[in-house]
């Protein structure tokens, strides 16, 4: 369960550490569709392996949400809720799921990094886990995203 003061606080603390924040709260959400995963994933940000992601346009189409942006915040929950980090968006592509390109596949950090696990974990995920009727389609448009860890400890992309 999220802790919207919790979340609060955090932004708060991640101001003073960095003042060049700006005051507006940014979206708070975790990777994932379990909380172990969130975890897992988080620990991977963490640990400056994890430097990209993976959206379905077609679920932003479904829930309304807006697509990320370059430049934009965004505060990562762990498995529980927690606000764990800040990361910051640097490069956004949308491509179909089968033009997804190896450099990305190795900038999500997950398993031995190739464009095969890639594939594999992101099918299923899609399969099973889409906010959309479509679910998976081998040519279904995929958001890659990059990002940059700010806190609690900065990477460079």
């Amino acid at each position: 369960m999220t802790d919207r003061t919790a979340i609060e606080e955090y932004w708060r603390d991640a101001r003073i550490a960095l003042p060049h924040l700006p005051e507006a709260l940014p979206e708070a959400w975790g990777f994932g569709a379990t909380p172990e995963h969130a975890d897992e994933l988080l620990e991977l940000v963490l640990r400056g392996i994890k430097v990209g992601t993976a959206s379905s346009v077609w679920d932003y189409e479904e829930t309304g949400d807006p697509l990320p942006t370059v430049g934009e915040l965004s505060i990562i929950l762990d498995g529980t809720g927690a606000p764990r980090a800040v990361i910051e968006t640097t490069a956004i592509d949308i491509v179909p799921f089968d033009e997804v390109d190896e450099a990305h596949a190795f900038a999500e950090g997950e398993g031995d990094r190739t464009l095969t696990h890639w594939r594999e974990v992101h099918e299923r995920y899609w399969r099973t886990h889409s906010e959309n009727p479509r679910g998976y389609e081998p040519d279904m448009p995929v958001l890659c995203e990059r990002f940059r860890l700010l806190l609690p400890a900065g990477t460079e992309d």
